[in-house]
């Protein structure tokens, strides 16, 4: 039989959690649940936005309307970049600061940014040569990236800086409402 189950509940003892002597230790506490998320709710909503226009500029291409087609990648790729610098010009070099264990899991998100920027660049010059063949390749490529990147982020980068960005946590979730 299990000590611990026989014990009073004031004599069981927590595992040790992070505190102000050691803040790269995220701090999730069930009680705390309605702030516990705010920064993965948040860019994870955002994420969602992105995959509806990346799946209409997808539609848009199966239709043939290069004026459709035109608006809805220039209307994903302006989506994307924004999420993006959101990402690296606050949430990521914030986390780094506070989290160093982040550094290496950021440095693989940034990357992969960049590998998607190249796609932008490639997809608005197939839009300009209303390529649909390529168009459909990269808009296929880019559905199969973010699908990868994103559960990297949700997974683990999002839950990090709920963690350890608690205090900033509303203002950094407010820079996807109000780019």
């Amino acid at each position: 039989m299990d000590n611990a189950a026989s014990l009073p509940m004031t004599q069981v003892k927590e595992p040790p959690r992070g505190d102000s002597q050691n803040p790269a230790i995220p701090i999730h506490q069930a009680s705390d649940t309605s702030m516990a998320s705010i920064i993965t709710d948040a860019f994870t909503q955002d994420h969602h936005a992105c995959d509806h226009r990346l799946a209409a500029a997808e539609a848009c291409v199966g239709r043939g309307d290069w004026s459709d087609i035109g608006t809805a990648a220039e209307a994903l790729v302006s989506a994307m970049n924004r999420h993006f610098d959101a990402e690296e010009q606050t949430l990521f070099p914030r986390l780094a600061e506070i989290y160093r264990v982040a550094a290496n899991p950021i440095e693989v998100m940034l990357s992969e940014h960049a590998q998607m920027r190249v796609l932008f660049e490639d997809l608005t010059e197939a839009v300009g040569r209303q390529d649909r063949d390529t168009c459909l390749g990269i808009l296929e490529t880019l559905h199969f990236l973010t699908q990868q990147h994103n559960s990297k982020e949700e997974c683990v980068l999002y839950p990090m800086a709920d963690g350890a960005l608690k205090t900033q946590a509303g203002e950094i979730a407010d820079l996807l409402a109000h780019g």
